[in-house]
């Protein structure tokens, strides 16, 4: 074995693993596999255009060589982005443990309970802070946080608005760059009319819905927003803020004010700058909204012993169900940079952050109060942690501070700002000083503590306690955190206990080479908007990583700007979108979608301005081509894209993918591709082999990001030479194409410091390892699918009797023993084993993916979990719902208690079969009750008596 190369310990099969699993397959080669389950005429005909794939000692020299190439300021910019401190406890226990990143989504609440309760940790934070009554789990960056909450104050309009036509949503001047480009893409396609200008201008017409306030203001500025909002409220138009989640501990909070959002980032609790990102966003609002909010939100209720538990609530607003009606297509969190910030908050607890605030605030005032002093004018007369200061000559300052490894804002001829953050010391704000004195030719005074006043009015002071949970009161020291981090953990399954075989979804192996990079400070301490000389590491990798994701999808260009595969369907509609308005086809506003797509394609279709005709699919699981046909005919003139997963969803190649590519260009359209399903494909085929002109990859699938509890995500667009000009653009620093759209996220790259671990994935799989990863995808699940055969039946196959690299299988017959999906979902727990998919995109179903990072030994061990429960359903009957089956999961109080009253033993519900018990993992609860929850909404950690009840 040759221990250099890296698809060898990728890869979990063998070489010696390869015969068996083709007998049970039936072929006789890898190639025949491979030419039974893909179209011919869509096979690559020459191999990945890529370099061999490097060492992981290689790779880690390289990525270190890069990582010496970015120049690491301190950084000053503000804009949303400040340096923090991430407590090594919570560096080294969450963000470097693959118990906490290779998590999927808390789907099955019953083996999560401890994601769940951090969340809600976070929601109780951001609810505090805040002042409002209830908060999501996390959006993807204050950008498109805002971006939400302009969306759904539009779709909570009163009656009387919806029926006048209120579109009109008024922004501060004062809210970011970036978040002003945002919402200008966003608004466009809605018919929502921005209105720029100064908050203490505005008329209150009838006209407006809604407004959108910056607290504190982008260059510092707080003004205090109570009249406005009050105003507001008399004249029934709902207001948003944005807010600083660090300043909410010394500054009044939004709620108080009565506004009806708050949106931001909790980037500055904890998360490393990344240079733009994964950082997670907060969205608080009102009870009233609860059925509005975007994203997920988790939720208190009962088990079915009665026992408090937790789980992902409302989940009646997920897409897959709303569809083209749905007012968001967000399909995830950012739940790792979540946990982590709501664990900082733990950490620190109430004290430490006021602590941290009244320093940064201190920081600020020290530097105001002494340029004030030696001749300098400074603007902000209230702030929190940003100045903005009048000077001569910016560019003689420029150089100064540069010289020596400082970064400001700088705002024009005439003004720059200076944001201050928890990590500047003495040392530092005597640097910053002196380059301001230097470059107005002062000698720097090596004394600087001025005399400190007190600049925020009594108005703007906090008066409000916050986090006296006693969660946030009791893990202060190292031990009690890690003890606690580690409590949780121990109740949730991840990818270091088993196979995760989620179909669509692709949990695959993170490799910790892969990881690494991301602890280190030459890669997170870089603030976005820093001059690009200073991250030519970044730029080299990004780059590079653009270039790689080109070759393999076949396209011309490529943006990593969206940060989750939703952002990348809408960035992909809204560049097809501006390529028919620049030939003069605006018109085209019709976009097809196949009735088995997910459902974030509708969602994502109604929020770029189309109109969504669904296709029929037919009795084998493929598109209608005839259908498909007719309804390209039909809307020929208007017709603006077909959206279409390939593989498909139901997991199959399906032959006539060049006909149906073919036929909507026939009809002037573009084709846009889902890349869920990209793991099949790369080196065999590719998106612009089957027609497509954009796509969207997951790089939390296919490119071995870890979903990390359900985020971070990265889901960047590619595209064919003819959108390329249209890629998305941001305000601040330059990027995108030449006739770019405007911001899709916050950060000019999105989502940059995670790009490292796809870029480090397929640099050392290079392209033979590439290839062989996705063959060996599509042998494991028809191995599992032959194994099953006989006992489950798959629901859709290829031409030939092939899956893709995923199986639907149907649980739909078991419902005459009285067995559900749900019950076989509950029981694959007892057998140590996650679910797979359930019921998507079928009802009664589960779709399998067991991914290429599998060994035979774990697939064997799913499959004879899965065998075992078959014995089970036959001994179920529906007239006796007391069986192994309906009371799955078991958990250790229920096996250890001194009663028993179920007709089946002890052993039989907890250690199935022999494997189980070398490596038990226990649920912590038992089935949720989601009714009793969504009736009984709590998502805050309310005092125990609260809920004591349920």
């Amino acid at each position: 074995m040759n221990t250099e190369v890296f698809a060898s310990r990728h890869i979990g099969i063998t070489e010696k693993d390869l015969q068996p699993m083709f007998e049970t397959v039936g072929v006789d080669s890898m190639e025949q596999l491979i030419y039974e389950t893909i179209p011919d005429d869509i096979r690559l005909k020459e191999p990945l255009n890529l370099p061999k794939g490097v060492s992981e000692h290689e790779f880690l020299t390289h990525i270190q060589n890069l990582a010496d190439q970015n120049k690491v300021f301190k950084s000053y910019i503000g804009l949303g982005y400040h340096e923090s401190l991430t407590p090594s406890v919570i560096k080294r226990n969450i963000l470097e443990n693959p118990g906490w990143y290779t998590a999927y989504t808390p789907y099955q609440a019953e083996i999560a309970q401890g994601r769940l309760e951090a969340l809600l940790n976070f929601q109780t934070m951001v609810s505090d802070l805040t002042g409002m009554e209830l908060a999501n789990a996390s959006l993807l960056d204050e950008s498109t946080a805002a971006a939400e909450a302009m969306t759904m104050l539009l779709d909570v309009r009163s009656r009387q608005q919806k029926k006048e036509g209120a579109l009109k949503f008024f922004v501060s001047e004062e809210v970011l760059p970036q978040t002003l480009s945002l919402l200008q893409t966003r608004s466009k396609p809605l018919g929502i009319e921005l209105v720029i200008g100064n908050h203490e201008e505005f008329d209150f017409s009838n006209e407006f819905y809604g407004a959108l306030l910056q607290y504190p203001g982008k260059h510092g500025q707080v003004h205090d927003y109570a009249g406005f909002v009050e105003k507001a409220k008399e004249n029934e138009i709902k207001v948003a803020v944005a807010a600083d989640i660090l300043s909410l501990v010394l500054l009044t909070p939004p709620g108080e004010w009565g506004v009806d959002v708050v949106v931001g980032t909790t980037q500055r609790f904890g998360i490393p700058l990344g240079y733009g990102g994964p950082h997670a966003a907060f969205f608080a609002t009102k009870e009233a909204y609860k059925r509005s909010i975007p994203g997920r939100i988790i939720g208190i209720t009962k088990d079915t012993d009665g026992n408090p538990a937790l789980r992902m609530a409302l989940q009646t607003r997920e897409q897959h169900i709303k569809r083209d009606k749905a007012t968001s297509n967000i399909c995830t969190a950012q739940v790792l940079l979540a946990v982590m910030a709501g664990m900082y908050a733990v950490y620190h607890g109430p004290k430490g952050l006021k602590y941290i605030s009244e320093k940064v605030h201190t920081s600020a005032k020290l530097v105001s109060d002494f340029l004030t002093e030696v001749g300098f004018e400074q603007l902000n007369d209230v702030y929190f942690d940003t100045i903005k200061v009048k000077i001569n000559s910016p560019k003689q300052l420029k150089e100064v501070a540069e010289s020596v490894g400082i970064n400001l804002n700088y705002i024009d001829d005439n003004t720059v700002s200076v944001s201050l953050n928890e990590a500047v010391e003495q040392e530092d704000i005597k640097r910053l000083i002196g380059c301001f004195m230097e470059s107005h030719n002062q000698k720097p005074d090596a004394s600087f503590a001025k005399s400190v006043t007190d600049i925020l009015p009594e108005s703007l002071q906090r008066k409000s306690p916050f986090l006296e949970h006693e969660v946030f009161n009791s893990y202060h020291s190292e031990t009690e955190l890690m003890r606690y981090i580690k409590k949780l953990e121990r109740k949730d399954l991840a990818l270091n206990h088993s196979m995760i075989s989620l179909g669509s979804c692709t949990m695959k192996l993170n490799a910790a080479s892969e990881m690494l990079p991301l602890s280190w400070a030459n890669w997170g301490n870089i603030h976005p908007f820093v001059p690009l000389e200073q991250a030519q590491g970044y730029q080299k990798v990004l780059k590079e990583l653009e270039s790689q994701l080109n070759v393999i999808t076949g396209f011309a260009a490529t943006s990593l700007q969206p940060n989750s595969g939703a952002q990348g369907e809408y960035a992909g509609l809204m560049t097809i979108k501006a390529y028919h308005e620049s030939r003069g086809e605006g018109h085209r506003n019709i976009c097809i979608i196949p009735a088995s797509a997910h459902g974030t394609n509708p969602a994502s279709a109604v929020m770029a301005g189309m109109k969504v005709v669904v296709t029929k699919t037919d009795e084998h699981g493929n598109i209608d081509v005839s259908d498909l046909e007719e309804k390209a005919q039909l809307h020929s003139e208007n017709l603006a894209a077909l959206m279409v997963t390939y593989p498909s969803t139901h997991g199959v190649f399906e032959s006539s993918i060049k006909h149906i590519t073919q036929v909507i260009h026939d009809h002037g359209g573009q084709v846009y591709m889902d890349g869920a399903n990209m793991n099949a494909q790369v080196g065999l085929t590719n998106p612009a082999t089957i027609g497509a002109d954009v796509c969207h990859l997951n790089l939390h699938k296919t490119f071995a990001i870890p979903h990390g509890g359900g985020g971070p995500g990265v889901g960047p667009i590619c595209v064919a030479e003819q959108l390329k000009p249209f890629l998305p653009s941001n305000p601040v620093v330059e990027t995108g194409g030449e006739q770019g759209i405007t911001a899709i996220s916050a950060a000019p790259w999105g989502s940059a410091l995670a790009c490292l671990i796809s870029y480090g994935y397929i640099k050392m799989l290079g392209a033979e390892g590439l290839t062989e990863a996705t063959k060996m995808a599509i042998l494991n699940a028809n191995y599992i699918k032959d194994r099953l055969k006989g006992k489950f039946d798959v629901l859709y196959t290829g031409e030939r009797g092939r899956a893709a690299h995923e199986m639907i299988i149907d649980c739909r017959p078991f419902k005459a023993h009285g067995i559900e999906v749900t019950d076989i979902a509950k029981r694959l727990m007892d057998y140590g084993f996650h679910a797979p998919t359930v019921s998507f995109p079928v009802a009664g179903t589960i779709m399998v993916e067991p991914t290429e990072s599998e060994s035979l030994a774990e697939l064997d061990r799913f499959c004879e979990a899965m065998l075992g429960i078959r014995e089970e359903i036959d001994e179920a009957h529906a007239d006796d719902p007391n069986n192994v089956l309906k009371n799955a999961p078991h958990t250790l109080h229920m096996v250890t208690s001194d009663s028993w009253e179920y007709p089946y033993s002890r052993q039989k519900a907890a250690f199935p079969l022999p494997y189980v018990s070398d490596n038990k993992f226990w649920p912590s609860i038992r089935r949720t009750d989601e009714a009793f929850g969504d009736r009984n909404l709590i998502c805050t950690c309310a005092p125990i008596e609260a809920y004591a009840e349920v």
